[in-house]
């Protein structure tokens, strides 16, 4: 009985060989030549960052020109709106001190002011500034807020464009541009991405 019979089921079976010149045979894991970084497993990117929600390879790390652009006008927003809360408070005071002029007071005019409600003006300035300081503070949140602040912000800006067609077109129309722009730079998927980033980034 011979052990190298390759007829033999029973005799002693070779081991086959590794293939020569750095070929892989069957059953041999296949090994990157030297110099080439492996690849990629079966169902992962090859060489890519993970992929974040809205269809970008990798979350933004600088502020998007859209993002930027709706914070500087949220700015100019508030700034109009601490301009137009001191023109109420001097609007009132002038009122006043008009109320305790004696020049003032025998004028024929006088009866129009002296029942005009300064109190009503000065209402109207706390209100405006507080408005104003909102952007301010939703504008300065933009670097590192998420996405409650890219919500709110839409909704200010959406709030703020009705007041400025109604009942404030004349003096509102600037202010409903600005909030028009912002609701539409904020909507884009960049804008999405940079306020879903990972904040560690």
């Amino acid at each position: 009985m011979s052990f190298g019979d390759p007829n033999n089921p029973y005799g002693q079976q070779q081991q086959p060989a590794a293939p020569q010149g750095g070929q892989p045979g069957y059953g041999y894991p296949q090994q990157a030549p030297q110099g080439v970084p492996p690849q990629g497993g079966y169902g992962y990117p090859q060489g890519g960052a993970p992929a974040y929600p809205g269809g970008y390879s990798g979350a933004p790390l600088t502020m998007p020109g859209g993002v930027s652009g709706a914070r500087v006008m949220l700015f100019i927003i508030g700034a109009f709106q601490v301009i137009g809360a001191a023109l109420f408070v001097l609007g009132a005071g002038a009122i006043d001190k008009a109320k305790n002029d004696p020049s003032v007071q025998a004028s024929s005019q006088f009866d129009a002011l002296k029942d005009f409600p300064t109190g009503v003006l000065y209402g109207f300035a706390v209100a405006i500034l507080v408005w104003g300081i909102v952007a301010i503070v939703l504008g300065a949140k933009f670097g590192n807020g998420g996405n409650a602040v890219r919500i709110t912000a839409i909704v200010f800006a959406s709030i703020t464009a009705l007041l400025g067609i109604y009942p404030f077109i004349l003096i509102g129309l600037v202010h409903t541009i600005l909030s028009i722009l912002v609701i539409v730079f904020l909507a884009k998927a960049d804008g999405a991405a940079w306020f879903n980033r990972p904040k560690n980034v």
